[in-house]
C-alpha cells in the first residue's frame, strides 16, 4: 500500500479521523481528508499532521447534503487526477427526535448515502478509481435487526400497504420521509443503514471486474460525535449504561479498524454487510446471512429509489435529471 492514496469522507472527527490515521499508519501515501467546510478539513488535516509526525493528509471541502458540493469535489479531484485506491464511505448520523429535511428534500440520516452515490458514481464515471479498488460504506447492526429501540420497516409490507407493491417508490417513500412515513429517530436510523446494506449489494453487481464493495459496521464506538443529534433517551440513557457493560463500546481506532480489515478483503465477498455478533457491538465482525438483507427485488429496489432521488445512475452518462 505504499504507493496508494484513500479517501475518507466524514473524517474532520471520530472514526473518520481515527481511520485516517490508521492509513497512515498502514502505508498509505495519501489519505484525502474530507469534510463540511474547508476550515474544518483544514484543522483536522493540522491536528492529523501534529499527531502523526506525517505529512500524508490533503484536505477536501465535501457537504454530501449538498449536490453542488460534491460537483465541486469531484472536479477537483478529476484536475488532480490520481485515481483512488480506497474510498471510505464513512459519514453518517443518528437522528434526531424532531424530524429533519435537507434542502434536497431528503431526511438527514439518508442524506449521507445519496452524496455517497453521487460521488461513488462520479469517481467510476471519471475513471478516478484504481483498477481494484476498495469501496467501504459504514453499515450499522440495526439493518439486521434485533438491536432494542431500533426496528427497520418491512420494505415488502409497507410497499404492499402504500405502494401497490411497488418497492422502489416504498424506498424512495423512507428516503424522503414521506406522508405515508411515520418519523420515529430509531426507526428512520434503521432504515437508514438497510437501504445502505442493499446498495452495496446493487452497487456489487454494477461494479467492473476486480472492484469491490462492502458494506461494513464499525461497532459501538460512543466516544464520538455521531450521537450529536440522537433525543436524550439514546444520548443520556441507552449510551451511558452501554458504557458500563464489558465489550459493548470500543474506542474510535479499534472500531475504525474494521474498515481496514475490510480494505484488504477480496472480491467474493464484494457486496455483502460485515456486522458484530448477533447481540454484540463490539469484537470480531461477522458475515451478516439475514434473508431480508439478500432479497435481490430490496437490493435492487433501493438502488433505483437511490437513483431517482440522487439523478444520478451509472448507466447513464450524463444526471438523470437536475441537481441544485
Amino acid at each position: 500500500m505504499g504507493h496508494s492514496i484513500a479517501l475518507v469522507t466524514g473524517a474532520t472527527s471520530g472514526l473518520g479521523q481515527a481511520a485516517a490515521r490508521l492509513l497512515v499508519a498502514d502505508g498509505y501515501r495519501e489519505v484525502i481528508v474530507t469534510g463540511r467546510s474547508l476550515a474544518g478539513v483544514q484543522n483536522a488535516v493540522a491536528e492529523l499532521t501534529a499527531g502523526t509526525k506525517k505529512r500524508n493528509f490533503t484536505p477536501l471541502e465535501l457537504d454530501l447534503d449538498t449536490p453542488s458540493s460534491v460537483r465541486s469535489a469531484l472536479a477537483e479531484l478529476v484536475e488532480r487526477g490520481r485515481p483512488i485506491d480506497f474510498l471510505l464511505l464513512n459519514a453518517g448520523m443518528v437522528p434526531g427526535k424532531t424530524r429533519v429535511m435537507t434542502a434536497a428534500g431528503v431526511e438527514a440520516s439518508e442524506a449521507p448515502l445519496i452524496g455517497h452515490h453521487q460521488l461513488t458514481v462520479g469517481l467510476l464515471r471519471a475513471n478516478l478509481l484504481s483498477p481494484k479498488p476498495r469501496i467501504v460504506i459504514t453499515g450499522a447492526e440495526p439493518a439486521r435487526g434485533g438491536v432494542p429501540l431500533f426496528k427497520y420497516t418491512d420494505v415488502p409490507a409497507f410497499a404492499a400497504r402504500s405502494f401497490r407493491g411497488d418497492r422502489t417508490a416504498a424506498v424512495e417513500a423512507l428516503i424522503r420521509s414521506g406522508p405515508n412515513v411515520k418519523y420515529a429517530p430509531h426507526n428512520a436510523y434503521a432504515d437508514a443503514k438497510l437501504i445502505i446494506a442493499w446498495w452495496v449489494a446493487a452497487l456489487a453487481r454494477r461494479l467492473p471486474s476486480g472492484m469491490a464493495v462492502y458494506a461494513v459496521s464499525p461497532g459501538a464506538s460512543n466516544a464520538t460525535n455521531v450521537a450529536r443529534n440522537a433525543g436524550p433517551l439514546l444520548k443520556y440513557l441507552m449510551i451511558p449504561i452501554t458504557n458500563l457493560i464489558p465489550g459493548m463500546n470500543q474506542t474510535p481506532e479499534t472500531a475504525a479498524g474494521r474498515y481496514l480489515r475490510a480494505s484488504k478483503f477480496g472480491t467474493d465477498v464484494s457486496g455483502q454487510f460485515f456486522a458484530s455478533a448477533e447481540g454484540k457491538f463490539s469484537g470480531p465482525m461477522e458475515l451478516q446471512r439475514q434473508p431480508h438483507l439478500h432479497d435481490s427485488a430490496s437490493q435492487e429496489a433501493a438502488w433505483q429509489a437511490v437513483v431517482k432521488v440522487s439523478g444520478v445512475d451509472l448507466s447513464s452518462p450524463v444526471p438523470l435529471s437536475p441537481v441544485s
